[in-house]
């Protein structure tokens, strides 16, 4: 494959060999950026732990103070009675027998699926179809809740939610390349500052133990976890 000139360039830029402070990571990740369009910004987060394990098997939200920079679409799957609080809340779907039913056929034109506690029996069967996708409501990523107005909210203002994978790597979007250093900077350390507190009692040895910022398409960073302020 040839190497185009911008892509020598960037290369050039990072450093594989060195972890940088979170700070320059922030900013060293815009002048990376290879892609025309605004590009997502990701952490990618190695715990030392065994997600094998039911009590370090890593799973929560985190809500940036710069939100994702995308706007999330928010199925709330509900009675009757909680309809209007998740419409008003600024839900993009709202309703239950039609969409389980349109969700079942191969429908996934949502982000973000929330749940009332008395609708997860009726909803089940859906865990085939959203589960892989890490789309199943689940309490303790907040999908799963009586005040929906609530969730609805909170996940349009950029609230995300976050879960190990069987390596034991956290992926998640901080932002987009357009967002200042600073913005990237104050989302990512709130994400791992999360993460941080999430240690499992039971996982020995060194928590965080590799930390990766890279845009779409762009060269991965190094990031120093012990530059986090608040970890």
């Amino acid at each position: 494959m040839k190497v185009t000139k911008k892509r020598k360039a960037i290369a050039g830029l990072v450093d594989p060999k060195k972890s940088y402070a979170i700070a320059d990571a922030s900013a060293l990740v815009k002048k990376a950026n290879l892609t025309k369009f605004d590009a997502s910004v990701d952490l990618h987060i190695k715990l030392g732990i065994d997600p094998k394990k039911a009590d370090q098997a890593i799973r929560g939200t985190a809500a940036l103070p710069h939100g994702t920079g995308k706007t999330k679409k928010v199925l709330v799957l509900t009675t009757s009675d909680k309809e209007e609080e998740a419409r008003k809340a600024g839900a993009d779907y709202v309703g239950l027998e039609e969409y389980v039913a349109k969700v079942e056929s191969g429908w996934m034109d949502f982000d973000v699926v929330i749940a009332t506690p008395n609708v997860m029996a009726k909803i089940a069967k859906l865990g085939k179809v959203l589960g892989p996708r890490n789309l199943m409501p689940n309490p303790k990523s907040g999908t799963v809740s009586v005040d929906v107005g609530k969730a609805v909210e909170e996940v349009k203002k950029g609230k995300i939610a976050f879960k190990v994978d069987k390596f034991g790597i956290v992926h998640a979007s901080v932002g987009r390349v357009s967002f200042s250093a600073e913005q990237i900077n104050e989302n990512a350390s709130t994400l791992l500052q999360v993460i941080s507190k999430m240690k499992p009692a039971s996982a020995k040895g060194v928590y965080f133990q590799g930390i990766t910022m890279a845009s779409t398409m762009s060269p991965g960073i190094a990031v120093d976890y012990k530059t986090v302020a608040g970890i």
